[in-house]
């Protein structure tokens, strides 16, 4: 009885391996009718739906100057194209005059582990199609962090150019502004100065995008100490939830008031949209302990630089609630729009002159 022959592999180096397979059991290709072409020979391994729509697609696009000779798979009946497992690779690949292998998903890092070492042992080239998890081809895209290769399965589009243009709306408009209305705030700060002590200006600290806080800008409206009789004034707030409100704040002065009904403390937040800090609409910033105060839930709102007015002062400011509050600045930052921006500052024009402020 004869011994079964085996296909004698020589790798770059010791040791040499041998393939356990039966000669006269390995798929040959007798005749080569892309003999002399271009066309490279490709072995695929997998034969699942990655696989055979790589095949599909191989055979269908000759420009990719392709052949696919069969398939390698560990969990399918070997015959027709499959033609063997992963354990045959060498001897399939050298008797199908194989160029490239592809590995395709499913997989497990064992066996891509032993498909690189046989490609390499047989100076083939290898090629893996990733696993995207369901996820549709077209939304990935691959990156380099480092020196690690990333594939992105999803990306929140940005709108750069929207957003780019948005910026420099709020750089011109606020530097325009401050131009034409410095003697409204000089006779304002004059103001100030001659019927309460204190500074002119108030600069407290806010939160702003990403949670990242700087120091919004504000005529002072409020006594000097305003800020060390808040916490006992929490008791009789007004608002539903975090954020602090008394309509009829006993803290605030008699030219406080008349400033807030016509929203002219906002004024300085100018600089603070100059600066890039705020913009001219978005989501209001909240003080730190209101902030404080945030669930989790709540944090969505700061997705979006704040704004001097917002959707929500246009639209629902006398109303208590912060749940609705928060609906507005959310409904605003998922339908951001250049369009929704030039109708809220329009409609807060108006909401100024009408003096709806509190």
């Amino acid at each position: 009885m004869n011994a079964p022959a085996f296909v004698r592999i020589e790798p770059p180096g010791p040791p040499v391996a041998k393939i356990p397979l039966p000669l006269a059991k390995i798929p040959r290709l007798h005749t080569n009718p892309d003999h002399g072409s271009l066309k490279r020979n490709i072995l695929i391994i997998g034969s699942q739906a990655a696989g055979r729509g790589l095949a599909t697609y191989l055979e269908q696009h000759p420009a990719a100057k392709c052949a696919v000779r069969g398939f390698l798979d560990d969990s399918e009946t070997v015959g027709g194209d499959v033609l063997g497992r992963v354990a045959d690779l060498a001897g399939i690949a050298r008797a199908q005059f194989v160029d490239d292998v592809i590995l395709t998903p499913p997989y497990q890092r064992e066996l891509v582990s032993r498909v690189i070492l046989e490609a390499e042992r047989n100076h083939l080239g290898l090629k893996v199609v990733p696993d995207l998890f369901g996820v549709q081809p077209e939304s990935v895209v691959f990156d380099k962090v480092g020196d690690l290769p990333v594939l992105s399965l999803r990306q929140e589009r940005i709108p750069a150019v929207p957003m780019f243009l948005k910026r420099i709306a709020d750089i011109v408009v606020s530097a325009l502004l401050l131009a034409v209305v410095s003697p409204l705030l000089a006779a304002i700060a004059l103001a100030i100065r001659l019927t309460s002590s204190g500074t002119v200006l108030y600069r407290a600290p806010r939160v702003g995008k990403k949670g990242r806080t700087f120091r919004c800008c504000k005529f002072r409206t409020m006594v000097a100490n305003a800020d060390q009789t808040k916490h006992a004034l929490r008791r009789q707030n007004e608002h539903q939830g975090p954020t602090f409100k008394l309509a009829h704040d006993p803290r605030i002065t008699s030219v406080g008031r008349v400033l807030r009904r016509y929203s002219l403390d906002e004024l300085p937040q100018l600089w603070n949209v100059l600066r890039g800090e705020m913009s001219l609409v978005g989501p209001r910033p909240h003080p730190l302990d209101d902030f404080e105060h945030y669930a989790l839930d709540h944090l969505r709102r700061l997705n979006a630089t704040p704004g001097m007015t917002g959707l929500w002062q246009v639209t629902a400011r006398n109303d208590p609630s912060f749940r609705r509050n928060l609906e507005l600045d959310l409904e605003y930052i998922e339908h951001w729009s250049l369009w929704l921006d030039l109708r809220i500052l329009c409609k807060t024009f108006s909401a100024v002159l009408q003096g709806s402020g509190t």
